[in-house]
């Protein structure tokens, strides 16, 4: 049986302990056996290592050179890292080399919760099957996003709110390699309640699976 960890806390406004119950639900039925913890201690925990998959939910705070030493390096060993919204990707944002190992960082949600489209850009990727472009309404995220980056869905800003980024092309959801380790990110899911949104849960869903060793 595959084992999962999952870590939650940080900020509050991101609903992580709601957002951990609904990725572990979701993995269960995937027959994984899931761990949840809301320490980042947990990621010290030399047992990582023999993770099949770490799903961070941890928006800002701070994690521990020797958590993140022992994270980094599961990940480069094989252990799959997956993750969604500031969770993943506006966690410990002074630890450049957990941001390496994502492929991106949040900087700017530009009028905050707003009406936006995602654009499918692999719609041959089986994470994106049978997914067509579709509206949204969150934060659309800006961010500093890694070249190397296998880009799987995009949104367009439209300036509105901050006419200098009128046109720019963002990546949404991505995957990638760390090391030996698969590494899948969607920035979908500010709260808890954007699971009820079909494309977002699926996306999500089978992204975990493809990170999952």
């Amino acid at each position: 049986m595959r084992e999962a960890l999952i870590v939650w806390g940080g900020w509050s406004g991101h609903e992580p302990e709601a957002g951990a119950k609904i990725i572990r639900q979701m993995l269960e039925e995937e027959d994984f056996k899931v761990y949840v913890e809301n320490t980042t201690e947990a990621f010290a925990d030399p047992a990582i290592a023999d993770m099949s998959l770490v799903v961070p939910i941890y928006t800002m705070s701070k994690i521990e050179k020797e958590e993140l030493d022992n994270l980094t390096a599961a990940v480069r060993g094989g252990v799959g890292l997956g993750g969604y919204h500031g969770g993943m990707c506006d966690a410990f944002r002074e630890a450049v080399d957990y941001q390496f190992m994502c492929g991106g960082q949040w900087v700017a949600h530009p009028g905050n919760i707003i009406d936006y489209r995602v654009n499918v850009a692999k719609p041959d990727d089986p994470v994106m099957e049978g997914i067509q472009d579709f509206p949204y309404r969150s934060e659309q995220y800006y961010m500093h996003v890694d070249p190397s980056n296998e880009v799987l869905a995009t949104t367009t800003f439209s300036g509105e709110y901050a006419p200098w980024i009128e046109g720019v092309v963002m990546p949404v959801v991505w995957k990638r390699h760390h090391g030996q380790g698969r590494v899948f990110y969607s920035s979908l899911g500010h709260v808890a309640k954007e699971f009820d949104v079909p494309e977002m849960r699926t996306i999500l869903r089978r992204g975990l699976l493809w990170a999952a060793r």
